[in-house]
């Protein structure tokens, strides 16, 4: 016993030393790279004038007065026309020759969920499980994620927060990209519930003897065996949603909302024969407010869409199509024969290494330019049309009177990899720092190499 004693104790020694070291590393790595600093609130007026407003909706002010008061924006108008007090506004900026955009909206996002994809201690995005309507990812979000200070500083300032995993993955939530923690930073709580739609076809991997080629699809045989689960539980949660039971049901209270419209179903499904069934469950279990996310198929169904008024959430066009027989440019035009069909869409950006490429959304966006869209269309794609899916543009995705003063500007066209440069970004009339751990880095390194 005596023996065991001294062990445990060596042991227990080591341990606490190894936990030391962590935590002084922990510390001295913290110290040598921290987030900016949460900006304050508004407290004096500021008006934006003479710059290139990108109102959002389709609208441009060629030279552009922009003003906001306590967080929210109380003026926009031509600069040529307009008669301003003396003192009217207690600081004014030049911007001539610049850009006004409202702020980027990224949803479907993994931001502040997960911090480096290939270390699982980091990752915080699913629980285990297949069926987590109560999981709400606002609670995992980690204000202190180095991510978004750099895609800020693209022009992305909102994102939707979502959870991954299982058959229903859980509740996202709409997020402001800047503030001391989640409760700060919520723009919008418990917007939605996301469904991984289950796989009709699957391929089979192997069975190809041409390398080169994808594989052939074969039809899952667990597909109806899925869909009838999934009858099942949205029976019993609408069922649950018309009761007042003493004892409360976790799964099934997140589930109300899509009942009463005051959640949004996210549908996560691509080929069009699933998105057929996806739109025909919906329907037939009475959820009021439904979204499809990826859409890949889409544009082949689009006048169901369209009748159904269901949105689409286009997943990176910076992809491949996934048929050997598609346009090899499918992926890049789809946002164009939506808007061609009338669907209401926005662009969103999930997939590998998402966190960081989150700031390429405004790029991505550019890209539909060059495939059909106007330049103001490709705007709208990611602000106000996110907005609309969203549920929140009486607040932002525009440049409107009334609306919060979540907007930034570029000295250059922002959906253009060359020339986009945020030069002053705000969130809710807050001016953000937009230093961040990469342009520290970059900084340095010039420096080291004469380059400064």
């Amino acid at each position: 016993m005596r023996f065991w004693f001294m062990v445990s104790s060596s042991k227990f020694k080591a341990i606490r030393y190894c936990l030391l070291l962590h935590s002084a590393f922990c510390i001295l790595n913290s110290s040598f790279s921290q987030n900016p600093i949460p900006a304050p609130g508004q407290a004096k007026s500021i008006l934006l004038m003479n710059g290139i407003a990108h109102i959002g909706n389709g609208t441009v002010i060629e030279n552009s007065a922009v003003g906001f008061k306590n967080g929210k924006i109380v003026l926009v108008a031509d600069a040529t026309i307009i008669k301003l007090q003396q003192g009217a506004y207690d600081t004014i900026i030049n911007i001539a020759g610049k850009h006004v955009y409202p702020g980027f909206i990224a949803p479907n996002s993994t931001l502040g969920l997960q911090e480096v994809e290939s270390v699982r201690a980091t990752r915080d995005e699913s629980e285990t499980g297949a069926y987590n309507p109560h999981i709400r990812s606002v609670i995992a979000f980690n204000s202190d994620s180095k991510i978004p200070p750099t895609v800020r500083t693209n022009g992305v300032l909102i994102a939707q927060v979502t959870p991954r995993g299982g058959t229903i993955s859980g509740t996202s939530s709409v997020m402001e990209l800047d503030g001391w923690n989640w409760e700060d930073m919520a723009l919008k709580t418990d917007d939605g519930i996301h469904m991984n739609w289950p796989r009709m076809f699957r391929r089979e991997w192997g069975k190809s003897e041409d390398a080169n080629e994808f594989p052939p699809m074969k039809k899952s045989e667990e597909y109806e065996k899925s869909k009838t689960e999934l009858k099942k539980f949205f029976s019993d949660a609408k069922a649950y949603s018309e009761t007042s039971p003493l004892e409360k049901n976790l799964r099934l209270e997140a589930m109300k909302g899509l009942f009463n419209s005051s959640k949004t179903l996210f549908v996560h499904v691509n080929y069009v024969k699933e998105i057929e069934d996806a739109v025909a469950f919906s329907k037939s279990q009475g959820v009021k407010k439904m979204v499809i996310v990826g859409g890949t198929d889409s544009w082949m169904v689009a006048d169901l869409l369209k009748e159904n008024n269901i949105a689409v959430m286009v997943n990176r066009l910076h992809d491949l199509p996934n048929r050997t027989e598609d346009d090899v440019d499918l992926p890049y035009k789809l946002p164009f024969l939506l808007q061609k069909a009338g669907v209401l869409f926005c662009l969103e950006n999930s997939g590998d290494m998402e966190q960081t490429n989150t700031r390429n959304l405004c790029f991505q966006a550019g890209t539909a330019v060059a495939y059909g869209l106007t330049t103001e269309e490709a705007l709208a794609s990611i602000t106000l049309h996110t907005a609309k899916i969203l549920g929140i543009d009486s607040r932002v995705g525009s440049l409107e009177e009334g609306k919060d003063a979540t907007l930034f500007i570029s000295t250059g066209d922002a959906l253009d990899m060359k020339t986009n440069n945020v030069e002053y970004a705000f969130i809710r009339g807050k001016k953000l720092d937009l230093s961040n751990e990469q342009k520290v880095l970059y900084e340095k390194y010039k420096t080291k190499y004469g380059l400064k």
